[in-house]
């Protein structure tokens, strides 16, 4: 007989048993288990992770009438953020090891999604086995047209194909509607690759932290989130003027050289709104958290420093390849090169030394407060 105490774990990765039936993780033991697979089965009959729960259940129920010492759980991650997600698997599965005393683990999926999160599991408990759940399904045209329509019902699945899909159709129209068909094919293209890369890289993840940061300071009554909103519209008149740019100068050039016009034109704005959106975390540690002022102190002269470079070397990289009505020469964009980097490093090393002062200053103010409770 097996030594220890074994856990089945159902893992649901994308959180459907909490989007969809409502059931928080995790969930540990038999009754539990089944009310959740319940739950998830009348809020959605579909779902193939009602399958995936009812399978660990039977498989608790087999190792216990061998006399096995066992227990079963379910955990689950977020439905929208992926990271997050995991994280909160992490911790789940923490909490139920430690409650259960469980030495190994069975787990039980019903795909390739949740068996990502098997490293995780591995890092918390040993893993003895793992159990795919398939669902068995009539392959004809129908079924495979109802699948595709379920799918493209998923906010998650739908933000993912529908939003790249929507953004190639409406600036194909656009080109066509400012009569330059001859960018359609570059803005589709531009624009979808950035999107991946927005989805790809996690940058999402960055979005949606901000808009955390933005819905508390609004909820705190914080300076910052007017800071943050003309922020926004900072940025968004920087992309428009990006975008203007490239209609203004563009000729049959280069993917390099439109990514640099379109800087020379957006990078001074989006500087902007970085340093803006930053005055208003300064101010806001200034009054409620002075400890890490000293931290943000240096957000605006380190973005105007990258702004300030940035633009400089964007001038002169389009003046050097000679374009029609460039308002630069190559002798004057060079000088913008320089001025550029010089007035960037300036700027940095500002912002340093303006923390070094300020970091002496709530230094002296703590060893005051010490004294005086002293």
């Amino acid at each position: 007989m097996q030594q220890g105490r074994t856990l089945v774990l159902s893992v649901d990765r994308d959180d459907d048993i909490g989007y969809k039936a409502k059931v928080a993780s995790p969930v540990v033991g038999r009754a539990a288990c089944l009310a959740a697979a319940n739950a998830l089965g009348l809020a959605d009959p579909e779902d193939s992770d009602t399958n995936a729960i009812f399978q660990a259940v039977k498989i608790y129920d087999e190792l216990l009438s061998r006399g096995e010492d066992v227990e079963i759980a379910l955990v689950s991650g977020n439905h929208m953020h992926m990271i997050e997600g995991d994280r909160k698997i992490a911790a789940s599965l923490e909490k139920v090891v430690h409650e259960t005393g469980s030495t190994s683990c069975i787990v039980v999926t019903d795909g390739a999604e949740d068996e990502f999160v098997i490293p995780i599991v591995q890092s918390r408990i040993p893993v003895s086995s793992i159990n795919r759940v398939i669902v068995n399904q009539i392959p004809n045209l129908e079924g495979t047209y109802y699948i595709v329509k379920k799918l493209l019902n998923d906010p998650k699945v739908a933000r993912f194909v529908l939003v790249p899909i929507g953004l190639a159709m409406l600036l194909w129209g656009i080109a066509y509607l400012l009569d330059r068909p001859q960018i359609a094919n570059f803005t589709v293209v531009a624009a979808i690759g950035i999107y991946l890369l927005y989805r790809g890289s996690g940058i999402d993840e960055v979005f949606s932290g901000f808009a955390n940061a933005l819905r508390t300071s609004l909820t705190r009554g914080k300076f910052s989130f007017f800071t943050y909103i003309a922020g926004i519209l900072l940025v968004i008149v920087g992309v428009i003027m990006g975008l203007m740019n490239l209609l203004v100068y563009y000729i049959e050039i280069g993917l390099l050289l439109y990514f640099l016009i379109f800087v020379y034109g957006a990078v001074l704005w989006l500087a902007l709104a970085g340093i803006v959106s930053s005055i208003g975390i300064i101010i806001d540690n200034y009054f409620f958290d002075r400890e890490s002022l000293g931290k943000v102190i240096v957000f605006p002269f380190f973005i105007g420093a990258i702004g300030l470079i940035t633009y400089g070397a964007s001038v002169y990289a389009i003046a050097m390849n000679n374009i029609p009505d460039f308002p630069y020469t190559t002798s004057s964009a060079l000088s913008y090169i320089l001025y550029g980097t010089l007035g960037g490093l300036i700027c940095a090393l500002s912002g340093i030394g303006i923390r070094y002062m300020v970091n002496r200053y709530l230094e002296s103010q703590s060893t005051a407060e010490i004294i005086e409770l002293v």
